[in-house]
């Protein structure tokens, strides 16, 4: 019975998110305000939000999504910033994995009760690694900032 209700009464979702879901970066970083990419997605769809609300997408995701939905397009909501990567003290690290599971793009790298270091290529900086270390052992570095720890590391 339960099988027969759910095909004949199953809920049609909307083409138009999954075109969009198309065009955003799958970060999943939230800085947005939404969860996820998909939520986002589902917000422009029910023209909820504006599609320039995602900073890893920047202009090119804005422009894409304006020739698909047929709107003008408009420059990213949050003002650009220079890009942030995380940079974690590995001193302080003490291995308990929270941060490579808040990673929405897998930028962490490490293991249980091993230190954990950044792939600085493929760290977006969303910040969400921040909150989750419970040592305090995670800053977020602009290129200079992350330059100069490096240049510590190696003279020290």
């Amino acid at each position: 019975m339960i099988a027969w209700v759910s095909k004949h009464y199953k809920v049609k979702e909307n083409p138009l998110i999954a075109e969009i879901e198309q065009h955003l970066p799958q970060t999943q970083c939230a800085q947005c305000g939404y969860p996820g990419c998909r939520p986002y997605a589902e917000a422009i769809a029910k023209g909820e939000a504006e599609i320039n609300l995602c900073p890893p997408g920047g202009d090119e995701t804005i422009k894409n999504l304006a020739e698909l939905l047929h709107l003008e397009i408009k420059p990213l909501e949050k003002e650009a910033t220079e890009k942030r990567v995380a940079w974690i003290d590995e001193s302080k690290c003490i291995g308990c994995v929270l941060c490579i599971k808040a990673c929405p793009v897998d930028a962490i790298i490490g293991a249980t009760k091993q230190t954990h270091t950044v792939i600085n290529s493929e760290c977006t900086g969303c910040d969400l690694c921040v909150p989750a270390c419970p040592v305090d052992c995670i800053e977020m570095l602009n290129k200079d900032e992350l330059q100069e720890k490096i240049k510590q590391l190696h003279q020290g």
